[in-house]
């Protein structure tokens, strides 16, 4: 199946989608890679202003690269970051801030019971489309912890018709990357053992 989500997403929908599904979103999205998902969590944890909501939201496992021209920033490069980077932090993520869509590259390795419950999807991009989601990314509308310098630093983005994407996980627990990674070892092992 594919969709077209117009952001912020109903739960209803999220519970719709399945591995394999694909999915191009309009609507805000957050950048955020390690140094954001820390600060993150200290500051929730401390009781501190997060100056950006991520409830019902999406983070996008990405560190862009930022040009400003006449005064305006504009997204030159933006794909995606590899995700299982962020295993350990995003557990706290779901379920303290009712994040909806992670977006990012590779999959999150033993992260499918998270996502189911907290009713959340994983959505894979493509590595090497960068520039294709520079030109979907329409509007940089804030930039927040700029210290963490332009990787790190969490990017509020307008995107739109952003995609295609791909359901890696989904809200009932399914993984397509664990799927091939069995389908894979299991047809490996035929082809060793019928030489």
């Amino acid at each position: 199946m594919e969709y077209h989500i117009n952001l912020p997403v109903k739960q209803k929908l999220i519970n719709k989608l399945a591995i394999g599904d694909i999915v191009y979103l309009t609507g805000t999205v957050y950048t955020a890679r390690d140094k954001a998902h820390l600060r993150i969590i200290e500051y929730s944890k401390n009781k501190m202003h997060i100056p950006f909501d991520l409830n019902s939201g999406v983070i996008y496992h990405c560190g862009p690269l930022i040009r400003k021209e006449d005064g305006i920033w504009k997204v030159v490069s933006a794909g995606p970051t590899t995700s299982n980077r962020l295993l350990d932090l995003t557990p706290y993520i779901l379920e303290k801030f009712n994040v909806k869509f992670l977006i990012g590259k590779g999959g999150m390795v033993g992260l499918a019971d998270e996502f189911k419950r907290h009713s959340s999807v994983y959505l894979a991009y493509t590595g090497g489309c960068a520039a294709l989601a520079s030109q979907l990314t329409k509007k940089i509308s804030a930039v927040y912890w700029e210290d963490f310098g332009m990787a790190e630093a969490v990017w509020e983005l307008y995107i739109e018709d952003f995609g295609p994407l791909i359901v890696g996980i989904d809200s009932h627990g399914n993984d397509i990357f664990k799927n091939v990674k069995e389908s894979a070892t299991k047809s490996f092992k035929n082809v060793i053992l019928n030489r």
